[in-house]
């Protein structure tokens, strides 16, 4: 069969169960689009209103489905403005395919109109990327960038595309499998190592189970609760690695580092045995490594070998899925004596519970109690997408999560504007499901253009914007280090966020005393459609209990 280069690349992607796209037009993807007008009834187009609000998006969709996110945009600042939203999935190992066109072959480096190196800008920030130079390559590119995006670590793989490959005419036959020299991501753990696992469990009186991103990723948090609770091992998390229990599970002592709980970071420090399952050690999680888990025998499992002994040495490294572990730990005979630890860790969360208040402003309308409120009020399938800065950490510590891809952040680049357009991701993978974003008054400024996107698909997105009038966890380092001087992180001139929801066709909610929140919270959580909540928040609040940076995990801020 002979088609043309763009016909082949539209089959290719059906041919690889791709429903859902996110894109932006451009001058040189115009005959891709042309070709997907062909198939609207198979493929649904999402339009955004920028490029790194669709790259975003996809992110959104794949992290919360499981299933890779694909876009496609034009040449030059089509394809860098996507440049921020594929190291964000990159950092965080969320599979998309990114589609980018490219100018005539004869043009590639004469600085054509909209041209862009775009392999070589995305080369550091993905796990492959391809420059297409014939038509004939198309398909078994297409499957080539689906199978690395999607097996071993997850990752971004950029196709580029130039305009004449599009146009050309070529024999089309779509790859059934793929073989790809020297790829051959290590599945199973070694037995012998698994044996070894068994032998430090039976030995150990204080175990502890860090859950990172890749549970989530992997689909395994049933067999993590299994292995928790059959063998009576406590759980912390990382910021990737919330929804791994319910959130009322008395082993569950939520997240660890620099914004961890203090009864989670004290279960690291005082444990005799970590497990840790699809973790990357960032700084963050690990302060000063040399005091990590300083009386802790270390097992890391991951998929990807160059993750372990990266941060912190691991006593036995297994490489691997997380499945094939844990299915080998749950079938086994394990007894585990930790019935005193248990009790241990429980006296010390009792002792050192969060608290959902700024002492600064008692009485005042606190972000932590109206995210616990907001916890509280939407039903337990809701997932959230937060944005970054305090408002992720106070999601993260104060909503409470009970099954794995609810809460959807930015963990690893940390990306400012990522959660209305990650959130209108979800909406579209999961229309079954409430999708709730909540966002600090800076990062909603990045891609508020999102909500025009928002409002022409009808997504019934709740956003609740905490605006404390300042780019708030920037403050809060300039409270603790830098003796109050707030250089460029004051925001008391922001427009008036539910007014600006209303322009956009959404309606719009202000909030300002504590005692309506419970109400209006609960009107944000039934609205049948899309619905903007303008919280504005006590400007005082500070995300603690707190360890700064580099410091050991003992040596906490609690107060500011």
């Amino acid at each position: 069969m002979i088609l043309k280069g763009a016909r082949i690349l539209v089959e290719s992607l059906l041919l690889e169960g791709v429903d859902t796209i996110f894109a932006y037009t451009g001058g040189k993807v115009i005959s891709i689009f042309d070709q997907l007008q062909e198939f609207e009834d198979r493929v649904r187009l999402i339009l955004p209103r920028h490029e790194q609000g669709g790259t975003h998006a996809a992110d959104g969709y794949a992290r919360s489905t499981g299933r890779p996110g694909v876009v496609i945009v034009t040449s030059g600042p089509g394809a860098t403005n996507t440049v921020t939203g594929i190291a964000t999935a990159y950092m965080d190992s969320v599979p998309m395919v990114v589609i980018t066109g490219q100018v005539n072959l004869d043009q590639i480096g004469s600085d054509a109109f909209q041209e862009a190196d775009v392999v070589g800008i995305t080369m550091p920030i993905t796990k492959a990327n391809f420059l297409v130079r014939d038509a004939s390559e198309i398909a078994y590119t297409v499957k080539k960038a689906f199978h690395l995006a999607t097996t071993g670590r997850p990752g971004p793989v950029v196709i580029d595309i130039p305009g004449d490959v599009q146009a050309q005419d070529v024999s089309f036959d779509y790859p059934d499998t793929i073989e790809l020299r020297g790829y051959k991501p290590n599945m199973n753990g070694h037995p012998k190592q698994i044996k070894s696992v068994i032998g430090m469990l039976k030995q150990s009186r204080k175990p502890l189970i860090i859950a990172g991103g890749g549970v989530n990723l992997s689909g395994a948090t049933e067999m993590v609760n299994r292995l928790a609770d059959e063998k009576g091992i406590p759980v912390v998390c990382t910021l990737m690695g919330h929804g791994v229990m319910p959130k009322r599970s008395e082993l569950l002592l939520g997240p660890i580092g620099m914004h961890g709980t203090l009864y989670g970071n004290y279960a690291v420090q005082h444990a005799d045995l970590i497990l840790a399952l699809g973790v990357r050690f960032s700084d963050r999680i690990v302060g000063d490594g040399a005091g990590f888990a300083p009386k802790a025998k270390l097992v890391h499992v991951d998929i990807d070998p160059a993750e372990i002994g990266k941060s912190i040495k691991a006593d036995l490294p297994i490489v691997g899925t997380i499945q094939s572990v844990l299915g080998d730990l749950n079938k086994a005979d394990i007894p585990v004596d930790s019935e005193q630890w248990i009790r241990e860790l429980v006296e010390y969360r009792s002792a050192h519970p969060l608290v959902a208040e700024d002492p600064k402003n008692p009485g005042g309308l606190a972000p932590q109690r109206l995210i616990q409120l907001a916890g509280e009020i939407f039903p337990k399938e809701t997932i959230v997408v937060t944005d970054v800065g305090q408002n992720q950490m106070w999601a993260a510590l104060f909503f409470g999560f009970s099954r794995g891809r609810s809460f959807l952040t930015s963990g690893g680049l940390g990306t400012m504007g990522f959660g209305l357009p990650a959130a209108i991701g979800a909406a579209v993978g999961n229309p079954d499901k409430p999708v709730l974003m909540i966002s600090g008054d800076g990062g909603f400024q990045m891609n508020l253009q999102e909500l025009a996107t928002i409002r022409r698909y009808r997504l019934p997105v709740k956003m609740l914007v905490i605006d404390n009038g300042y780019l708030g966890m920037v403050r809060q380092w300039q409270e603790l280090l830098f003796e109050k001087r707030y250089a460029g992180t004051v925001m008391d001139d922001n427009p008036d966020f539910a007014a600006l929801a209303e322009v956009f066709g959404i309606h719009g909610r202000t909030l300002r005393d504590a005692k309506d929140a419970q109400d209006v919270l609960r009107e944000l959580a039934e609205c049948e459609g899309p619905m903007l909540l303008h919280a504005h928040v006590s400007p005082s609040a500070n995300v603690l209990p707190m360890v700064p940076a580099g410091k050991p995990l003992e040596q906490v801020v609690e107060k500011i």
